[in-house]
């Protein structure tokens, strides 16, 4: 039994190594999207953190729109003690001026061992991403991805096809070809980069007769597929991560 005078001691440290189990999620600045086609649904645009009830597992970071939102927390079942899941909910674009403060932030809160990410349903609107910064400004995101978290593995989920209100099978004639314009120009970005892909956008090409009908959603059997693919990227990456010496 350790003597009297150390149990203050032994107190100041179990709160120290509690509050470092459990930092306080920092502050993201408030988003909205203008196009009521694009609601985050399932929550307001914001960080969710994960429950944390074995802090010894990887922490993961997806970072992505609501079609993220809509895989984040069967994901977070199908990793269930393998890996802690954070999420950032977001309809932001590379070309936020809040951007790079906003994962530096999310970056120094926690020590991710993959980071997840796309950015991409909220960026195909004129004026949005500035014409011929689309490469430059991924490029910059990922930059900003790895000083932030130099030990993460990063993997890019390409943006998922965008289809015909009310016609799901059929893709949209206007918005389809600036999504795939951008998947192809992120796509260069992250074989320079050395990025893993997950290809989310080819995945659902495939499968368009389960779009929700609402252009950009998924409906549940699509949620699916979209889980079977995000939790088998991660898992692949936390394997690798274990094999090395």
């Amino acid at each position: 039994m350790p003597p009297r005078n150390l149990f203050p001691l032994l107190t100041a440290l179990t709160f120290v190594l509690a509050a470092s189990l459990h930092a306080e999620a920092p502050e993201v600045p408030k988003q909205t999207e203008s196009d009521p086609n694009l609601p985050p649904k399932g929550g307001n645009w914001s960080l969710r953190e994960a429950t944390v009830t074995d802090p010894s597992l990887p922490r993961v970071l997806l970072i992505g729109d609501s079609i993220t939102n809509s895989y984040l927390e069967p994901v977070r079942k199908a990793l269930a003690g393998k890996a802690n899941i954070d999420a950032w909910i977001t309809p932001t674009t590379q070309a936020d001026k809040t951007l790079p403060k906003t994962l530096a932030a999310i970056l120094g809160w926690q020590k991710y061992a993959v980071i997840h990410f796309n950015l991409g349903l909220h960026g195909w609107q004129a004026g949005r991403i500035p014409e011929g910064q689309y490469e430059p400004l991924t490029q910059q995101l990922v930059k900003d991805l790895r000083a932030g978290a130099p030990q993460a593995t990063l993997i890019w989920a390409t943006i998922t096809p965008v289809t015909v209100k009310g016609e799901p099978e059929k893709l949209d004639p206007e918005i389809e070809p600036i999504i795939e314009e951008h998947n192809r120009m992120a796509l260069e970005v992250m074989k320079a980069e050395g990025v893993e892909i997950d290809d989310l956008a080819g995945l659902m090409a495939k499968n368009l007769p389960l779009a929700a009908g609402d252009k950009f959603h998924w409906k549940p059997p699509g949620v699916a597929l979209l889980t079977e693919s995000v939790t088998k990227s991660i898992a692949g990456a936390l394997e690798k991560q274990k094999a090395k010496p």
